[in-house]
């Protein structure tokens, strides 16, 4: 464990792989609104089996998953502990809906794509929803402990020692 309260390797993996997701669809969805609605994921058409199309809507799609891979991609580079709370909190504010809504909604859509769409948008909840739980599990600065013992005592100064 580091100060970040959690292994810096797996941080950084789920944080990047999160934010080049985000940046790809986001790029897609406001360069080519249409071919995202219409063939999105690789042809599949999984946005186009929930219309009706949107430009307008399609576009703010793309900008808000391109500002949600800045702050994924900003945490996983510097992994400063409360960039990286933020990066996952605000994250899961969009995954969390998203996928639900997602989840009640596969309709249209072929079973095989309907499995693949259900555990892609599972993936973009459990990781970061991991990656959070293990770094609220430990406290950098303060001492771990095991159930039965006492936490470590506080550091601090008291007022009339400094």
């Amino acid at each position: 464990m580091t100060e970040l309260g959690a292994p810096r390797a797996p941080a950084r993996l789920v944080l990047g792989l999160l934010a080049v997701v985000q940046g790809v669809d986001g790029f897609y969805a406001l360069l080519a609104p249409r071919s995202f609605y219409e063939d999105f994921p690789a042809g599949r058409g999984w946005v186009e089996a929930l219309p009706a199309y949107s430009e307008h809507l399609v576009r703010d799609v793309g900008g808000l998953f391109l500002a949600t891979a800045v702050v994924l991609g900003a945490a996983a580079i510097w992994l400063e502990r409360r960039l990286v709370l933020v990066a996952l909190v605000s994250f899961l504010a969009f995954s969390i809906p998203h996928t639900t809504y997602h989840l009640f909604n596969l309709g249209g859509i072929s079973t095989g794509d309907a499995i693949a769409e259900a555990v892609l948008l599972l993936l973009t909840v459990v990781a970061p929803v991991a990656l959070l739980v293990a770094m609220l599990m430990h406290r950098p600065g303060r001492a771990c402990f095991r159930a039965g013992s006492p936490p470590a005592r506080s550091r601090r100064r008291s007022p009339s020692s400094r």
